[in-house]
């Protein structure tokens, strides 16, 4: 079974590696290749659901999806991300949201995105047994406050917060932290000043792992980050064979005569 005590233990020594995937057939895709850790990430809402952003998502949204790539997932540690205003606005509720998660749906984590008010109910969480990683830096969650997605820490005050954020986070038992959309410096800051590992994304190669969307990744998006990189074009791929499959319809050379079979024993009904 694969432990938090794994990926903490990588910290310095060997990168981390983390992906997104959001149903059963990539979970197996993504653990297959041997990726450390698979983010069950509230993007689902942008890459699955089709929303603009990220705060329509609800706790059955991230239940749902986070036990189908559970079920197909067999050595990569699974982490669910806690949606809007699933947590922090109630200690109980944000404990039963949390816990729902590994109970029912068997992840092995929670992601919080993170700022003072998670301080203390990551402690709490910790205490319970369920392990937290946080995420600092751009926070999509607060997209109606910061007016899009701009990066974040760019000058003295809030890199300085943003370490401040982290250290406490630290002491209150994260076993990992997600730095996203931050200068590459105060990225490997941040890294050289915890113990614990963190997971750049649009962060710079100083952290101890990376994360990307998968859909980004492979090539699926139709528009992805300027910091993300793919691997792949899977988009093509698929309109490719979409696109043959209408024209073999269309002409009739879909379905031929191996794609069906005869019943010599029935008498013709019309």
């Amino acid at each position: 079974m694969p432990s938090v005590r794994d990926i903490r233990a990588k910290a310095g020594e060997e990168p981390i590696t983390m992906l997104t995937a959001y149903d059963a057939p990539t979970a197996s895709i993504v653990d297959e290749a041997g990726v450390d850790i698979i983010l069950v990430g509230d993007s689902l809402g942008n890459t699955s659901l089709g929303y603009e952003t990220t705060l329509p998502v609800t706790v059955d949204d991230m239940a749902r999806h986070t036990g189908a790539v559970a079920r197909a997932t067999d050595d990569a540690l699974v982490v669910a991300d806690m949606p809007f205003l699933s947590i922090g606005v109630d200690e109980a509720a944000s404990i039963e949201n949390a816990g729902r998660m590994l109970k029912e749906e068997e992840a092995h984590g929670v992601k919080l995105e993170c700022g003072p008010h998670t301080v203390d109910l990551t402690e709490k969480l910790v205490e319970l047994g369920i392990p937290v990683m946080g995420h600092l830096g751009l926070t999509p969650q607060h997209v109606n406050q910061y007016g899009g997605y701009p990066r974040q820490g760019t000058d003295q005050e809030a890199a300085e917060r943003i370490l401040e954020l982290a250290e406490a986070h630290e002491a209150a038992g994260v076993f990992s932290l997600v730095l996203e959309h931050v200068p590459s410096n105060l990225a490997a800051d941040v890294t050289a000043a915890l113990e614990i590992p963190t997971i750049g994304i649009g962060a710079g190669p100083d952290c101890d792992g990376q994360v990307l969307v998968v859909d980004d990744a492979v090539g699926l998006s139709e528009w992805s980050p300027s910091f993300s990189k793919q691997f792949g074009n899977v988009r093509a791929e698929m309109e490719s064979a979409v696109g043959e499959y209408v024209s073999a319809v269309e002409s009739g050379e879909f379905p031929a005569d191996e794609h069906s079979h005869e019943e010599s024993d029935l008498e013709e009904i019309y």
